[in-house]
């Protein structure tokens, strides 16, 4: 009897991954269904609208879509921030998994040089996707 318990807590704790999977699920049935290259079915990046410049995220609908048809040459072409973070964000969810399933909290948030060099790398890739030296990372 003391199991049920144990076993509901377990359920319980796995709800957030379990959300963003579904969600995250969702996003990718959509955008494979719902084709990103057509016009009109997806606004325009506000960033690219007011500015006439990449954001890190453009080209991240039609790079997805293509993930999801198997087309990796062509999601890296179209952004390949979006692609290579792929592989570290599922790896992050498996341990947020394994870390619920085990009824372990996160303690801490990701050490500060991790979040300084995420956002180090996001403004280096802004920034040389829209210099003529970098045109190849341009969506």
């Amino acid at each position: 009897m003391a199991t049920l318990p144990v076993r509901a807590s377990r359920v319980v704790s796995l709800r957030g991954p379990s959300t963003v999977a579904v969600a995250a699920s969702a996003v990718v049935v959509v955008l494979a269904t719902v084709d990103p290259n057509e016009p009109g079915h997806y606004p325009t990046c506000p960033v690219l609208a007011l500015t006439g410049r990449y954001c890190p995220g453009c080209g991240s609908l039609r790079a997805v879509h293509a993930l999801a048809h198997g087309d990796v040459a062509e999601a890296l072409s179209l952004n390949l921030l979006t692609v290579l973070a792929v592989v570290p964000l599922a790896v992050v969810w498996v341990q947020w998994v394994r870390r619920s399933w085990r009824g372990r909290q996160r303690s801490t948030v990701a050490p500060a040089a991790v979040l300084w060099g995420l956002l180090v790398v996001v403004a280096f890739f802004t920034v040389l996707r829209n210099l003529p030296v970098g045109s190849a990372l341009a969506p």
